[in-house]
């Protein structure tokens, strides 16, 4: 289990890092909502993933800066019908045009995936909270789901 969710936040946050915003939000549930620490309101649904995703790739952009997204220190709970919740941290390094790398943020993430019903039964989040580190708005472990 444990290769098998490194292995879908790699592939997720490739396609992020890489601009990919289309193939970033078809890694969650059509219905999906998205909490970020840093923003007032969720995202719902892969077409608000979709805009929120673009609006982050054109803001970096404009940076000049590439950002990699570095997850791990999974804790998997495996619940009935293969719900799983998933806390990660993500280390989010930005790098400028010349060459010189610096951490940008630290977050923790707390996540729900399900299977995928069709024939592949990939995992998808159907949840997410991304807490950034020194923001004042804490997020405990269980509390995924629930509104603050």
């Amino acid at each position: 289990m444990y290769a098998e969710v490194a292995a879908f936040y790699a592939r997720q946050m490739r396609r992020l890092d890489e601009g990919d915003a289309e193939g970033w939000a078809a890694t969650f549930t059509g219905d999906a909502v998205f909490r970020l620490s840093t923003r007032p309101e969720p995202m719902r649904g892969r077409a608000e993933l979709v805009a929120g995703a673009r609006a982050a790739v054109a803001a970096i952009a404009a940076t000049g800066e590439q950002r990699r997204h570095m997850t791990g220190m999974f804790e998997i709970d495996e619940h009935p019908g293969g719900e799983l919740h998933v806390r990660a941290n993500t280390v989010v390094y930005a790098t400028d045009a010349s060459g010189a790398s610096r951490v940008h943020q630290v977050c923790t993430c707390t996540d729900t995936l399900v299977r995928d019903a069709g024939q592949t039964h990939e995992l998808l989040v159907r949840e997410r909270r991304i807490d950034v580190d020194g923001e004042s708005r804490a997020w405990h472990p269980g509390q995924a789901g629930r509104e603050q």
